[in-house]
């Protein structure tokens, strides 16, 4: 899964016909973990969003480039779900240089 976090179409049907289990039990196995599947999808994305919004390498990307290279095909989606994870914008954890924990 982690090697596909970049594809926008990483779904678990996709992921279970890659390992030819069944959705059920991938969704079994995350749930042992505490997790969703598209949970775990989500949070792994905003991880690697987050770190490359931080990496002054980086700094020429648009942030909703940032976000597209991670999997999200809408820029307002993006911001929207890092907003609710990290408690600040995209945009301002750019320019704060290193976000929040959740």
């Amino acid at each position: 899964m982690e090697q596909r976090l970049t594809d926008p179409g990483l779904s678990p049907e996709g992921i279970a016909a890659a390992h030819c289990i069944s959705r059920r039990y991938l969704y079994k196995l995350l749930a042992a973990q505490g997790h969703t599947v598209s949970g775990w999808i989500r949070e792994q994305r905003l991880a690697r969003c987050r770190r490359d919004l931080t990496d002054p390498a980086l700094d020429h990307l648009p942030v909703g480039a940032i976000g597209g290279r991670w999997g999200f095909a809408d820029p307002a989606h993006f911001s929207h779900a890092f907003k609710a994870a990290y408690g600040m914008s995209p945009r301002e954890a750019r320019a704060a240089g290193a976000p929040s924990e959740p």
